[in-house]
């Protein structure tokens, strides 16, 4: 069964929006093709004791939202759920105005940084003007200053180290409120997410998102820890899915299950693929990937180099030793 995405999502950047009696969030303005319409960083409780989870990108005008939206309060605690540039880089903005400790369950993991390396794995071709089509919304052009801006804005936060370091079980209280650290790597292996206990709530990072599907880029990316991470956050009891971008998730659980199947039944298909002959990734993703565009084919080949890797893990696939590799079933 294919997920239904939950892709509603009313928001202004800058606002805060109260969610529920202890969240809020305000949304950064870095819309995209993997951050949907932003970032949501959530602010956890209220007065003495306020919590905030991912402050975002290195964005000064988000910073400035989330010290708004807390003026007169205080924060206590900055939670993150992990290093990629849309969630952490914030803090060191945020380090200015409040003496707040950071909290993650690590720096950001030497394999993710090398994600890059993978490239020469995917044939995939080069995209042009003759490949990508028209969108329809493209923007003006922008000076170098601009485009490097924005790519500062996206790095990984490969300086993160966290104040506080937590583990998986770990909790955060306060008197107001309680928070549990979930160790869920998959997407990244320093990943977190957070349970509120008074809400029966879950802040679900980049694991689930409502709106999309969860990139899992190899080597630090992994799809059998991405598929233990969900079996974990189905034995537990939240219901309710706060994702960093895009929509709260109600009924979380079938959701969760849904795309379980979902990544299963994309293995199911890399099997019928390879037990019609040999593949490289972009004959995969050439076949498996007619749904969406050139632009987005890199990072399906990631995912696809991930189930690969599980594959191979399961003693199902091995792969040639030429560049381009050729997968094969055993």
């Amino acid at each position: 069964m294919s997920p239904t995405f939950l892709t509603e999502l009313d928001i202004e950047y800058g606002r805060v929006d109260q969610l529920s009696p202890l969240v809020r969030r305000v949304v950064a303005d870095n819309p995209g093709k993997f951050t949907f319409k932003g970032t949501g960083t959530y602010l956890i409780g209220h007065g003495d004791h306020v919590a905030v989870i991912d402050p975002g990108p290195r964005d000064p005008d988000h910073v400035a939202a989330i010290l708004a939206a807390t003026k007169g309060e205080t924060i206590s605690h900055v939670l993150i759920t992990h290093t990629h540039g849309d969630h952490s880089p914030g803090r060191i903005l945020l380090a200015d105005h409040t003496d707040a400790p950071t909290f993650g369950f690590g720096p950001h993991p030497a394999a993710a940084v090398s994600e890059e390396a993978d490239d020469a794995l995917f044939d995939l071709p080069e995209l042009d003007e003759a490949t990508t089509p028209p969108t329809g919304d493209e923007e003006a052009p922008r000076s170098e200053e601009e485009i490097e801006a924005d790519l500062r804005k996206h790095r990984p936060d490969t300086d993160f180290v966290p104040d506080e370091t937590i583990a998986d079980g770990d909790a955060i209280e306060t008197p107001h409120w309680t928070v549990t650290a979930v160790h869920t790597p998959g997407h990244i292996s320093n990943h977190l997410c957070f349970a509120l206990t008074a809400e029966h709530a879950l802040f679900s990072g980049d694991h689930v998102m409502g709106w999309s599907t969860t990139i899992i880029p190899p080597p630090d990316g992994s799809m059998a820890s991405y598929l233990d991470s969900l079996d974990k956050v189905l034995r537990r009891t939240e219901d309710l899915y706060y994702p960093t971008h895009g929509p709260p998730i109600p009924n979380a659980h079938p959701f969760v299950t849904s795309l379980r199947d979902h990544r299963l039944e994309r293995e199911r298909q890399i099997i019928d693929q390879l037990a019609q002959g040999e593949r490289t990734i972009g004959e995969l993703v050439a076949v498996l990937y007619t749904h969406v565009g050139p632009e987005l084919h890199r990072p399906a080949a990631r995912s696809v180099l991930a189930h690969l890797g599980h594959l191979e893990d399961l003693d199902r696939v091995v792969r040639s030793a030429g560049t381009p590799p050729r997968f094969s079933l055993v």
